[in-house]
């Protein structure tokens, strides 16, 4: 149920996406405290973005899931994610912002219905 949609402008031709996929569902798994069976994770590269109007490497992200979120863990799974967009794709920890969403059950679809 947690969806982690990433966006970047940076290209994806030539990035092993899969290990960033692997790794991404892992981190969201274990620090949200969901099973890794049923975390989501969406990445896009090549998107147009600019951040305080310069077009170099930027990363947008937008975690929603059903409860386990809290500030506490909100720090840590930004931190980890933007480890991992800096590692994998260079992306500056400063050059990325990632949104939370705590949503209810009934507004959350999945397999023909809601949660």
């Amino acid at each position: 149920m947690p969806c982690l949609n990433l966006s970047t402008n940076v290209s994806l031709e030539g990035v092993d996406t899969s290990a960033i996929l692997s790794e991404a569902t892992s981190t969201v798994a274990e620090l949200i405290g969901k099973p890794k069976a049923y975390v989501m994770i969406v990445l896009k590269g090549s998107v147009p973005m600019a951040f305080g109007g310069s077009e170099q490497p930027a990363a947008y992200g937008e975690l929603v899931s059903i409860g386990g979120l809290n500030p506490d863990v909100n720090k840590k799974v930004s931190a980890a994610v933007a480890e991992i967009l800096s590692s994998k794709l260079s992306v500056p920890k400063s050059r990325f912002f990632l949104k939370f969403f705590d949503s209810e059950r009934s507004f959350f679809g999945w397999n023909g219905s809601t949660f």
